[in-house]
């Protein structure tokens, strides 16, 4: 099984067809399912929702153009989990450093809300690419859709690992860390402070690297 989709991924019907209304609306994006940024030797692989339509959906790197991307890059700078400059655009050179970023859901939703059926259907794709990482050591889960996806990836119950911001789980060899969504609407809201988000990537980052 592949960890990607193809560029023409057909599997979800509605998120197909908004890539082709959006490929009209917006001819120079990337419209496409977008891949997972960095290698498969990482220790730490973080799991987002899905592609933000002005954001991933349009420079076709994960977090990259949005509000979102710009608190998480900041975040990974600081930790040294990733190096160069972050300037919202697939080409700007960045390099994560031992981590990976991808997404539960690979393509654009209408109004950014995956159905349950195309989470499941995307799910392939995921457990896909966290089998692919022969080093992976902890996940980090940004929001709840993220946490409950990556649960059922790792077949582990919902029931018994509930999502919480800086809940951590081990599940096998994995610790998994969960975090609220680095959105801009939850940063406006105070549902989630920079110190919050960056406890969490900090606690991550110890579960994948103890020796740093």
């Amino acid at each position: 099984m592949t960890s990607e989709p193809r560029r023409d991924c057909a599997l979800c019907p509605r998120l197909a067809g908004f890539r082709a209304q959006n490929r009209e609306t917006y001819p120079a994006y990337f419209n496409a399912p977008v891949p997972s940024f960095g290698t498969h030797d990482a220790r730490l692989l973080i799991v987002g929702l899905a592609p933000g339509l002005h954001g991933a959906n349009a420079t076709g790197r994960p977090f990259t153009g949005d509000y979102a991307g710009d608190l998480l890059y900041r975040t990974l700078l600081r930790h040294g989990l990733a190096k160069g400059t972050y300037g919202r655009v697939a080409s700007d050179g960045l390099e994560l450093v031992d981590c990976a970023i991808t997404n539960a859901v690979r393509c654009v939703p209408p109004e950014n809300k995956p159905t349950p059926a195309e989470i499941n259907t995307c799910r392939q794709f995921l457990t896909a690419t966290i089998s692919s990482m022969p080093h992976l050591r902890a996940i980090l889960a940004l929001g709840k859709i993220a946490h409950d996806s990556v649960l059922t990836a790792l077949v582990a119950r919902k029931k018994d690992h509930p999502f919480g911001h800086g809940t951590s789980y081990g599940i096998g060899r994995l610790l998994l860390v969960s975090s609220y969504h680095c959105s801009r609407y939850n940063t406006n809201t105070g549902k989630l402070t920079e110190e919050m988000f960056d406890d969490a990537v900090k606690e991550a980052k110890i579960a994948a690297m103890p020796q740093l």
